[in-house]
């Protein structure tokens, strides 16, 4: 199963990160300025990630694939990594969409 990990950038923001059942990191958060807004975007991905009409599917210079997760007002709530094919790109979007909604939250900010 998934889980989001809270963390603080080197400039103070919050941030989270949502990882699949493998670790392996699937969806980055922009910054945050607070903790509770943090949580607030980890509620909209679990919110939004089940509709796919949310993914943003980009191709970026080099050609690469990666997508944007958007809320329903259109503001960009996390990111993917970048994927050499297109293929995989949609295999990250189908690992946010099933571990998303029940994942598990883990604070970082605290240790």
């Amino acid at each position: 199963m998934g889980k989001f990990i809270i963390s603080k950038r080197t400039n103070g923001d919050f941030q989270f990160n949502l990882k699949a059942g493998n670790g392996q990191v699937i969806l980055t958060s922009q910054g945050y300025g607070s903790k509770t807004a943090c949580e607030n975007g980890i509620e909209s991905v679990k919110t939004n990630a089940q509709d796919d009409s949310k993914f943003e599917r980009k191709t970026a210079s080099d050609n690469r694939y990666y997508f944007n997760l958007k809320a329903a007002n259109g503001q960009v709530i996390g990111n993917s990594q970048m994927y050499e094919s297109e293929n995989g790109m949609e295999n990250g979007i189908e690992s946010v969409k099933s571990n998303a909604h029940h994942a598990s939250v883990e604070d970082e900010t605290n240790l």
